[in-house]
Order: structure tokens, then sequence, then C-alpha cells
């Protein structure tokens, strides 16, 4: 029973930390530096931060509607320079032997939320048979972006189509909910905010459906 009340306690105590992060996260709106805060975020979630730039690209836009697509052009860029900064972590930093993982990537599976040994190597099996498409889909849905490019650099995937996705894929997300935002401002918010994740997701099953479609019918 105490273990069963510390695994809970222990959860509880990562929510609150994940939820007090977010909030710190949207206050930078609030301030002259939100688009620095904004690039910087993009940056570091696509290479080890836990909260997506999402919430804070919304409330910038709905402050400012006329920088809309500057502010989705910032996060595009800086996310796709993370994502380049993720390769090279998952390249350079990640094995301490042919097949021994570096002191920097057990603190990363110990401290990081969507790492697990099981999924690091489940997403190599996801590249060797998707390739291109499992960077697209992991940089449009809520799937952790940091895993895919830290894993495409540990099992060195091509450096260029993992930076072809992410600019593809970062770019029609953040283009997507800028344009939400700026075309119907507060009333889309809170639908963005309860429905994104699934209709993400839809999007994405629906479009490498149709190219799968297209290249079994020809």
């Amino acid at each position: 029973m105490g273990v069963a009340e510390d695994m809970v306690n222990t959860k509880e105590e990562k929510r609150n930390i994940i939820r007090r992060i977010y909030d710190w996260v949207l206050g930078w709106a609030k301030t002259p530096y939100g688009g620095l805060a904004l690039f910087v975020l993009a940056f570091a979630e696509a290479s080890f931060f836990p909260i997506p730039p999402d919430p804070l690209l919304i409330a910038l836009v709905l402050g400012l509607p006329a920088a809309a697509f500057r502010f989705a052009l910032n996060a595009t860029a800086a996310s796709v320079l993370g994502a380049c900064f993720g390769y090279f972590i998952g390249h350079s930093l990640w094995w301490a032997g042919a097949t021994e993982f570096s002191g920097l990537a057990n603190w990363f599976f110990a401290h990081i939320p969507g790492f697990t040994h099981e999924i690091f190597y489940r997403v190599q099996g996801m590249y060797e048979q998707y390739n291109f498409w499992v960077v697209f889909t992991a940089g449009f849905t809520p799937i952790p972006f940091k895993v895919f490019t830290i894993a495409a650099g540990a099992f060195d995937v091509s450096f260029v189509m993992m930076t072809i996705a992410s600019i593809v894929s970062r770019g029609a997300r953040f283009f997507l909910v800028a344009w939400l935002i700026w075309k119907w401002g507060e009333p889309i918010k809170e639908f963005i905010e309860k429905y994104f994740n699934l209709l993400a997701v839809a999007f994405t099953v629906l479009l490498i459906g149709g190219f799968a479609a297209i290249k079994y019918a020809f």
C-alpha cells in the first residue's frame, strides 16, 4: 500500500511541476520578451524541454494578431534548429560505446518525459520502415518530437531528410495554429486547446493514408 501511495504521490508531483512550468511559459506572453521566449521554447522543445510552444504561440497571436505569421515563422525556425540540435545530441553524445548509453542518455531516460528505453528502440524500427513520415508525424502531432530528433541522430538517419521533414511538419503545425487564431481569435482558442491534438493525429493519418493509396494504386 505504501509503495502504491508513493507512486501516486510521485506522479502527482510531476504533474504539479509540469503545470508550474506551463504557467511560467504562458507568463512570457505578457512581457516584451514573448517573441524571444517563443524562439527559445520552440528550440528547447525539439531537443529536451517537455512543454510544447503552441500555448505561448496562441497567447502571443491573441495579444498581437498582426504579427501572427511572424510568430509562426519564429517558432518554425527555432523548432527546426532545435531538431538539428537534438540530432547532434543523438549522433555525438548519446552512446558511450557501440550499444551502451552515455550518462547524458541515461539522464534523459530518467528525467525527460517521453523517453524510455522501449520507446527509443521502437522509434528505430519506425525509422527503418517509414523514414520521412516518422519525423513528419512526430513534428505535426502531440508525439514528443525530441524523442525522434535525438533518435534520428543516434541511429544515423539521414540528416537532410530529418531536416526537411521537420521544416514541413513544424511549419504546417505552427502556421495552422497561428492562422486559426488570426482568423477567429478568442472563440477558437478553447477549441484548439481541447481538440487540436486529436485533429492533428486524424489529419496525419489521412495524409499518410492518401499517399499510401496513391502508391499502391499506381
